[in-house]
């Protein structure tokens, strides 16, 4: 792969990344509609495993944390798929601090990175 066009693609992660987790933050189930592939599929922490549109009925629910942040964000990238593994850091609605992990797979397709899939852990 080209060094300039796996500049690029690291750099439209690292955004579709923070739109990704600014959108768990903030319940915005019209910028998931964006992201997420028509076969999106997500484990969850307590081990289901949601479709794209039961993905986005659950973040139409009332945000319960607050201070997200990802961080030791590792973007890899295989051609036209990519890994993303960070760990997050936020608040519980009781005030605790909790820490958690996730990997998101993203898929170049039509020319456009698509989440295909999300696997979450806290």
């Amino acid at each position: 792969m080209d060094a300039t066009k796996a500049d690029d693609d690291l750099d439209a992660l690292e955004r579709l990344n923070r739109d990704y987790i600014a959108s768990v933050q903030h319940g915005d189930v019209q910028r998931f509609g964006e992201l997420l592939a028509d076969d999106f599929l997500c484990s969850n922490p307590d081990g289901t495993l949601v479709n794209r549109a039961q993905f986005l009925a659950q973040t139409a629910q009332p945000v319960t944390i607050s201070g997200l942040v990802a961080e030791e964000v590792k973007i890899r990238l295989f051609g036209d798929v990519a890994l993303v593994h960070a760990r997050t850091r936020y608040r519980t609605a009781g005030g605790d601090e909790r820490h958690g992990r996730y990997t998101d797979v993203w898929a170049r397709r039509g020319g456009k990175w698509l989440a295909i899939s999300a696997h979450v852990t806290r």
